[in-house]
């Protein structure tokens, strides 16, 4: 019993040892220093540092509708239900198709807001407009901004606005490229939609760089529609909106004139409807904190079960095996020594006396010396009444003659001379 209780303690404890150590690495990675990557799209579904997702709570906290738009915009002005006040679409790999152009126009002239980061997937261009890096000796180069107020930290950019119209002779500083020129893309577009069939009624500078490069413009038409152009895409980047002011700068632009909700295009950032339902839980067990603990948890479990499954220590008996009694050893043995030729009753019964002598003696075997004066010491030597009239009737069946009967009373008396001198414990236990 004592050494199946030590095995479950050393169970248990390299069970609760593993536990600790796996958590500790857990902890240790998750709070080990990653690098850190600006190349991610800017989605709101993204708390990365290029991700936008700060910019999407911090209008949700202002108590600002918004949503998170999965669906081509090919219904943007004939889903009039569904129509949002304004459209934000920060710069996406994926660009517009002429038909969601032509929405997104149809949707400017009727009075509808859009905000655009960078090319905006073509809506830049689409509005006579090209975000170009500032590019010196073939390097590009960041510029410092000249704040809307004083007192306003905001980060610097790398691409500056610029209309197609001047694009294409202020390239020199830019390195060659093979794709076409901004004005050849843009008489492309009007042939193919309707872009560049609007007229600005009027256009607000709202931020520059000191050299006076337009950095923010804001659009506005006679129908009562607005376009918000901005050139750099990392002012919307969750970076931009922890280290600096841009929240002061862009949260007025976020915030529609009209009652309406913002909606965010996530279709054109690859995070449409038809997103598997697997891979939107691993993107949320990956990107969340509550999901980085359930895998931490799982972690645990399976350690757990893999402790579970290997044993430690001897095997334990399921299948209880009840041995024959010392009585029945005798009897079987009595019984065969009966059948033997000659002198089989009196060998069977020294052999009786001889075994409880060899069990009573420290070393284990039959120590020499007649069994007479053994039997009277062992008399003297026994505590209760019983076990002395056991030990007579042993010397009364060694001395007198008889037959068969002698083996059977003798491994009887030996069975009542053991019990008596047996521990109570050891009794117990048996």
């Amino acid at each position: 019993m004592a050494s199946g209780s030590m095995s479950y303690k050393t169970e248990i404890g390299l069970a609760l040892f593993l536990a600790v150590a796996i958590t500790v690495a857990i902890v240790a990675g998750r709070s080990a220093p990653k690098p850190v990557s600006e190349d991610q799209p800017p989605s709101t579904l993204l708390t990365g540092p290029g991700g936008t997702k700060a910019a999407y709570e911090v209008l949700a906290r202002l108590g600002v509708a918004e949503e998170r738009l999965r669906r081509p915009l090919f219904d943007l002005m004939r889903d009039a239900r569904h129509r949002p006040a304004l459209l934000v679409v920060v710069a996406p790999p994926l660009g517009l198709e002429p038909a969601e152009l032509d929405q997104v126009v149809d949707f400017v002239r009727g009075g509808g807001e859009v905000v655009a980061a960078s090319r905006g997937g073509g809506l830049t261009l689409c509005f006579g407009w090209e975000a170009t890096r500032n590019f010196v000796r073939f390097e590009a180069e960041s510029l410092r901004v000249l704040p809307p107020r004083p007192g306003l930290a905001l980060p610097r950019v790398l691409t500056y606005l610029r209309p197609v119209r001047d694009s294409a002779a202020g390239d020199s500083a830019a390195p060659r490229a093979r794709s076409r020129s901004p004005i050849e893309r843009l008489q492309t577009l009007r042939k193919e939609t309707r872009c560049g069939g609007l007229s600005p009624a009027t256009t607000d500078t709202l931020l520059t760089t000191r050299d006076g490069r337009p950095v923010i413009l804001q659009l506005r038409y006679v129908g009562g529609g607005g376009l918000t152009l901005v050139a750099d895409a990392g002012y919307f980047r969750n970076r931009a909106w922890r280290e600096s002011d841009v929240p002061q700068l862009l949260v007025p632009l976020l915030t529609p004139r009209r009652r309406g909700r913002v909606s965010w295009d996530e279709y054109h950032h690859g995070n449409g409807e038809d997103v598997s339902l697997t891979a939107a839980v691993i993107r949320w067990l990956r990107g969340t904190p509550l999901g980085w603990a359930l895998l931490q948890l799982a972690a645990l479990a399976l350690v757990g079960l893999a402790t579970l499954a290997v044993r430690f220590g001897p095997a334990r008996g399921v299948i209880e095996r009840r041995r024959r009694s010392p009585l029945e050893h005798l009897e079987a043995l009595a019984a065969g020594l009966e059948s033997a030729v000659g002198g089989g009753v009196d060998t069977a019964v020294a052999l009786t006396v001889g075994g409880l002598r060899r069990r009573l003696s420290r070393a284990g075997y039959v120590p020499r010396g007649e069994i007479g004066p053994w039997l009277a010491t062992l008399e003297l030597a026994l505590p209760t009444v019983r076990g002395r009239r056991a030990v007579r009737r042993l010397q009364e069946v060694i001395t007198q003659p008889g037959g068969a009967e002698r083996v059977l009373a003798a491994a009887q008396a030996v069975e009542d001379v053991w019990e008596d001198l047996r521990p109570p414990a050891t009794r117990a236990a048996s």
